[in-house]
């Protein structure tokens, strides 16, 4: 048994609940995690809300770190005692220890410490995606980031600076936006002031943005769309805000042959192999210095309920771990 995160219903925070959970031992293509550390992402919280849905009882948390306590048949990268971290479906991070698919899960090096590990994974790789395998960047592009002083957005400041890609910011406050400024991006945009397109417009001479990074939804679809140039890629890869309401795809048409997608990092790391080489990457962002992860936030297992709060009210900055 393991103290675990779970749910039995969809709702608020007030939904989440501390049980001791059954863990057992690894099957076939499975390892059992003693954890260290757990990432707070705002998956998390479309899933507890229902938007995401899953059966319920249910535990939540789709990244952690922590160390291999066993290994079951036919898994070759991994040993016992192997310093681990992943970012991996089926949900149920937020806990002491677990058993779970082990393709996903990947030796975490030395030099990157288990909370670091734990705030990295599912971030670190989503901003890998964006940059790496979704659509070409090269350096001297121009780049629009929302939610730039969250924990996917300070990952990507730092990203697109040491590629030489121009990255414009927007978050919800001056001090955000300052965040933004000393990670890396090139430029910045409280977008609380006003319409942030034309400023966007403004800063790249007319012409628009080659790509926009957009995890806040609602709020910012409409203005992304505007902020590119023709030919631009929309790049629409979460919810913060609410859904995106249905689009007349003839908008794309009359915007400049716009392209869009909806991807997630889940089929991005799908593939064994693939995830390896992704995390990887990351790892030698962070090796390197090139990157560095902003824990702004940790609470304790026991405080998940706070934590949610504080992500859903835009109240965090960096990224959030709980501790255990």
């Amino acid at each position: 048994m393991a103290r675990t995160v779970i749910i039995e219903s969809v709702g608020g925070p007030e939904v989440l609940k501390i049980a001791d959970w059954p863990v057992g031992d690894p099957g076939r293509g499975e390892v059992r995690i003693a954890q260290k550390a757990c990432g707070l992402n705002f998956i998390d919280v479309y899933q507890r809300s229902g938007l995401y849905k899953l059966d319920m009882p249910a535990a939540l948390g789709m990244e952690a770190a922590g160390i291999v306590e066993a290994v079951g048949e036919g898994v070759m990268h991994l040993a016992v005692g192997d310093r681990v971290a992943y970012a991996s479906t089926p949900p149920g991070a937020y806990a002491e220890a677990r058993v779970m698919p082990a393709a996903q899960v990947c030796r975490l090096p030395d030099g990157i410490g288990f909370e670091t590990g734990a705030a990295a994974m599912l971030k670190g790789l989503t901003v890998d995606y964006l940059f790496n395998r979704t659509t070409p960047l090269k350096k001297g592009d121009w780049v629009l980031f929302h939610a730039a002083a969250g924990g996917v957005g300070l990952i990507a400041c730092q990203w697109a600076r040491s590629e030489g890609i121009n990255l414009i910011a927007t978050a919800g406050t001056d001090a955000k936006c300052q965040m933004a400024l000393d990670h890396g991006a090139s430029h910045a945009i409280n977008y609380r002031i006003g319409y942030f397109a034309p400023r966007v417009r403004e800063i790249t001479g007319g012409r628009g943005v080659d790509v926009v990074m957009d995890s806040v939804g609602k709020d910012t679809f409409d203005g992304s769309l505007d902020s590119l140039r023709p030919f631009g890629m929309m790049i629409s890869f979460g919810s913060a805000s609410g859904p995106v309401p249905p689009l007349n795809i003839m908008t794309l048409a009359a915007k400049g042959s716009l392209k869009i997608t909806r991807p997630t990092v889940f089929n991005h790391i799908a593939d064994h192999s693939t995830c390896q080489e992704m995390a990887g990457r990351l790892f030698s962002k962070i090796l390197s210095g090139a990157v560095k992860i902003d824990i702004g936030q940790r609470f304790p297992l026991d405080q998940v309920a706070d934590a949610h709060r504080a992500l859903e009210a835009r109240a965090t900055t960096g990224s959030t771990v709980l501790t255990l």
